[in-house]
């Protein structure tokens, strides 16, 4: 289920987005003012700039038989996005995020990544990082694949499946089977994972196509020193890869068209 397999580029990739989130202690500088330097040291690659206010969401605080609902202060969320809108960074008091649904390879990604988290070091300072996270979300479509009514247990490994596994359970009957799991990986990593069939949705429209949806996000928490946050990254990218390698059987990897890196 983790082990190591040779690095390939697919040319069918079945991803609907990759994001990486830097967590810190808040840094109320960057929520007093617009972040005017940053947008200046990235303007170049990150363009267009949107501001957001948003809302968190009450947090249950108390004992049982005495919780309440205290709330939450409104986030300045800063978006600053490329040319074409396929690359965002996120910046907030608490943490700082790239996202994109047009990821090819790590090293592609961590460049812009290190060029972004190099500014925002040399002009906020954190004193650490709380948690370095990495989420790809897959959404296998059989359609795109040329799989159209070959079964996901033929596609995705038993353990990922759930009841569908099960050589008696035919898939159209099964209306909803969904995992939700959280586990301590190799490293100080930690995995949350969520992963089922469902529908995809971009903006306001629904594509219909029933897809298995793999949402992986490993993740390291604790007081991370700056200096070790591009080996963190790294270790994070490892179980993520091993993780995705081990769902998938060998029919779905071929059909995604692997090639070496």
């Amino acid at each position: 289920m983790f082990s190591a397999s040779e690095r390939v580029l697919y040319g069918k990739r079945q991803l609907i987005e990759v994001i990486c989130q830097l967590r810190f202690p808040t840094i109320l500088s960057i929520s007093a003012k617009e972040p005017a330097e940053f947008q200046e040291a990235i303007r170049a690659e990150f363009p267009r700039y949107a501001r957001n206010l948003e809302k968190l969401p009450p947090k249950v605080i108390g004992q049982p038989g005495a919780m309440k609902l205290e709330e939450q202060p409104t986030v300045v969320n800063y978006q600053f996005l490329t040319a074409a809108g396929d690359w965002k960074v996120n910046l907030t008091n608490t943490f700082l995020a790239l996202a994109t649904p047009v990821y090819t390879t790590w090293e592609d990604f961590a460049r812009k990544l290190d060029e972004v988290l190099a500014q925002f070091v040399a002009i906020y300072h954190p004193a650490y990082f709380e948690r370095i996270g990495l989420r790809y979300i897959n959404g296998f479509s059989r359609r795109a694949l040329g799989l159209e009514g070959v079964p996901f247990r033929d596609l995705i490994q038993p353990a990922y499946l759930g009841l569908m596994a099960e050589d008696d359970v035919q898939e159209q009957s099964v209306q909803r089977v969904t995992q939700d799991v959280e586990m301590a990986l190799a490293g100080g990593c930690r995995l949350k994972l969520h992963c089922g069939p469902g529908m995809v949705k971009r903006g306001n429209v629904e594509d219909k196509e029933v897809r298995f949806i793999l949402d992986n996000d490993v993740f390291m928490n604790g007081k991370i020193e700056l200096k070790h946050s591009a080996g963190a990254l790294n270790t994070v990218h490892t179980h993520a890869d091993r993780i995705f390698r081990g769902a998938i059987t060998d029919q779905l990897h071929n059909a995604m068209e692997p090639q070496p890196l």
